[in-house]
């Protein structure tokens, strides 16, 4: 599992889609059912200072992480600091503090996020994201195939195992449907 940063905002503007968080029962209710998935996951959670919050730093430092174990124990350093009772994922002193949790260097990744060419790598990732598909995050791509959410994790399973029953024939048939009904 390679984690791709992508900017949400980015996607939920090209999809014409809006973040769970600006809707304001849904909100309530994604801190609910996240705080009850951490749970059974056994992974700690609790809400960031502020939410939702600018991303943006954090995004940066992880895409100028070229090494994909590196990159993962910092995604895993930065969810602490942002979603595990931290102090954020904001501040240049929040994210360095993650950085250097994961074992990296907070400075130089911190002065790589500044760089015109870690801006262009996440805006596209965000732009391959849209490209495969993607209308929200988490999602994740396997052979060509989108997973949204955690609970479609049981799904990617049996797709990288062959036994996914979903046929190429019920895609087809799902996407030609005529629809009858329509808001706009």
């Amino acid at each position: 599992m390679e984690p791709v940063p992508v900017l949400l905002a980015g996607v939920l503007n090209a999809t014409g889609n809006i973040g769970p968080a600006e809707v304001v029962p849904k909100r309530a209710y994604i801190f609910k059912q996240t705080f009850r998935i951490a749970h059974d996951f056994g992974v700690p959670f609790a809400p960031p200072p502020t939410h939702p919050f600018n991303p943006l730093l954090a995004l940066r430092v992880t895409a100028a992480v070229e090494d994909v174990e590196a990159r993962s124990r910092l995604v895993s350093a930065l969810y602490a600091s942002a979603w595990g009772g931290g102090k954020g994922a904001e501040s240049p002193e929040a994210v360095g503090a993650a950085i250097q949790a994961a074992g990296l260097d907070a400075q130089a990744l911190l002065a790589a996020a500044q760089t015109q060419e870690v801006k262009d790598r996440v805006r596209r990732n965000t732009e391959a994201a849209v490209a495969a598909g993607a209308f929200g995050v988490p999602t994740c791509l396997a052979d060509g195939e989108l997973f949204f959410g955690v609970d479609s994790l049981g799904h990617l399973e049996q797709f990288l195992r062959g036994e996914d029953p979903l046929t190429p024939a019920d895609v087809e048939r799902w996407r030609t449907l005529p629809a009858s009904a329509s808001r706009r």
